[in-house]
């Protein structure tokens, strides 16, 4: 599941008639898949199908809301302390496992519109894996590994949505792919294709309005080597005003 969180195309049809109850964000997290091995940075985008409700037939990252089962999942490495903190700046009562519970929710969403397994094989397989997604980690042996995201940015979809998401957008390098599972992208799923694109080429594509604001904080992110004390953007609107902040 996508959670593109700004978009007004993602907005449900058959909610015109009537004005849409304010909703609560829920807490999600994208995963940005960079190949850095050559001149030109390229990202990871799949398609989603066009037949979806929401943001049908638009290129997306993969991502989606926290489950239960990533507050279980073992994990070879943790993320930063300053990535920990940015994650629940301006939330009073974060619990103290968010942070971690958003970047596994990145990785198993990844794996689960990708057939993509981040993490690594160096540690062995994980000793308990919950049911569902998670059990593709056990059987590959690959272990999550936190340590390799980069925290991109953060957007709340605006009020009067049908469907509200308080994203994070991570990034993490080709490289932290550890395992692969074919079969997962095709013509009836969520994602119809895949396709690796440098930037200039991603922003000529269909894409939700927040993605091509995201695009930009990655190149500035990913030109100065991701330097982990920086600012991190942070969208939302207010009065019916769309603002950004850092945290």
């Amino acid at each position: 599941m996508n959670s593109d969180p700004l978009d007004p195309d993602g907005r449900d049809p058959s909610a015109a008639a009537a004005p849409p109850p304010r909703l609560r964000p829920r807490d999600a997290a994208t995963l940005i898949v960079l190949d850095r091995s050559r001149k030109r940075l390229k990202v990871l985008m799949g398609r989603r199908h066009a037949g979806l409700a929401f943001m049908g037939g638009k290129f997306v990252f993969p991502g989606g809301r926290i489950e239960a089962s990533d507050r279980q999942m073992p994990v070879a490495g943790a993320l930063s302390q300053r990535t920990d903190d940015a994650l629940r700046a301006k939330l009073p009562r974060a619990p103290h496992h968010l942070g971690r519970s958003l970047a596994l929710a990145a990785i198993r969403e990844t794996y689960e519109e990708t057939g993509l397994l981040i993490g690594t094989r160096d540690y062995g397989p994980p000793e308990t894996a919950p049911e569902g997604a998670w059990r593709a980690f056990h059987e590959e042996g690959v272990m999550p590994d936190l340590e390799a995201l980069h925290l991109v940015a953060r957007a709340i979809t605006p009020p009067k949505r049908v469907r509200r998401f308080d994203t994070r957008f991570f990034a993490v390098d080709r490289r932290a792919v550890a395992a692969e599972r074919p079969g997962i992208v095709g013509p009836d799923a969520e994602l119809t294709e895949l396709a690796w694109v440098d930037l200039a080429a991603a922003r000529k594509l269909d894409l939700p309005r927040i993605t091509r604001v995201i695009l930009d904080d990655l190149e500035a992110a990913a030109e100065a080597g991701f330097p982990p004390y920086r600012p991190i953007p942070f969208y939302f609107e207010r009065r019916g005003k769309g603002l950004r902040e850092e945290i």
